[in-house]
C-alpha cells in the first residue's frame, strides 16, 4: 500500500506544472501528433525495461567483445580492458534491457534542472502525454511560446515567490530578470521577457 501512494505521490508531482493554466502566464498550446511512434518520452521512443533473458546476456556479451576488439585496433594509445566473455555474461544476466513500449501510456513531466544556483533555473523538455499502441503513437506536446524563457520564468515564478501575483512578479522582475539582446543586421534588440511571457492583463 505504501508504494501505491508513492507512486500516486511521483504522479501529482509530476503533474505539478498544470497549474500554469491558472497562472498570469499565458497558456501554452497543446500540439496532437497522431503517426508512427515518432515522439520521445521524453527523450527516448516510449520503451519498458526487462530483465535479461540468457540469449539478451549472451548477444550483448559478444557485442561488446566485438565493439572493444574494433576500438583497440583503431586506438593505439588508450586500448580498453579485454574482459572475459564469462565475466561479461555474469554482469549482461544480471542487467535489464530497454525495449520498445507495445501498448501504454507516459506522461512526461516538464524537464529541468539548476545550473550554477538553487534559483538558477534551465528548461530542458517540453511536457508530453504519450499513448503507444504497437508501432503507433498519439501524443501531446504542451508548447510555450519562447519556450526556454517561458518555462524558466514560471520556475521561478511559482517555486520562488510568494504573496498576491503583482508582489510575485515585482519579485520575479526583480530577482530573476529574464532581459536578453541581441544582435543582427538591423542592430541591437534588448527583449524584457516577462512582457512577453505574462498575460496582458498583467503586465
Amino acid at each position: 500500500m505504501k508504494y501505491k501512494y508513492s507512486k500516486l505521490y511521483w504522479f501529482l508531482r509530476d503533474l505539478e506544472w498544470v497549474k500554469v493554466y491558472f497562472s498570469p502566464f499565458k497558456p501554452p498550446i497543446p500540439r496532437v501528433y497522431i503517426g508512427k511512434v515518432a515522439i520521445g518520452t521524453p527523450i527516448f521512443f516510449p520503451r519498458i525495461w526487462k530483465k535479461a533473458t540468457p540469449k539478451k546476456a549472451y548477444e550483448a556479451t559478444i557485442k561488446e567483445m566485438e565493439e572493444v576488439r574494433r576500438y583497440n585496433e583503431k586506438e593505439q594509445t588508450y586500448k580498453r580492458k579485454i574482459r572475459s566473455f564469462d565475466e561479461i555474461y555474469e554482469q549482461k544476466i544480471n542487467s535489464s534491457f530497454a525495449q520498445p513500449k507495445k501498448i501504454g501510456f507516459d506522461f512526461v513531466s516538464l524537464g529541468w534542472k539548476t545550473k550554477w544556483t538553487s534559483t538558477d533555473y534551465r528548461f530542458e523538455w517540453s511536457p508530453v502525454w504519450s499513448f503507444v499502441f504497437f508501432k503507433w503513437q498519439i501524443a501531446i506536446t504542451f508548447v510555450a511560446f519562447e519556450a526556454y524563457h517561458f518555462w524558466e520564468c514560471y520556475l521561478f515564478y511559482s517555486r520562488e515567490t510568494k504573496g498576491t501575483v503583482k508582489e510575485r512578479l515585482e519579485i520575479c522582475r526583480k530577482k530573476f530578470p529574464c532581459i536578453w539582446t541581441s544582435h543582427s543586421d538591423k542592430g541591437k534588440v534588448t527583449t524584457n521577457y516577462w512582457d512577453v511571457v505574462i498575460k496582458k492583463k498583467y503586465l
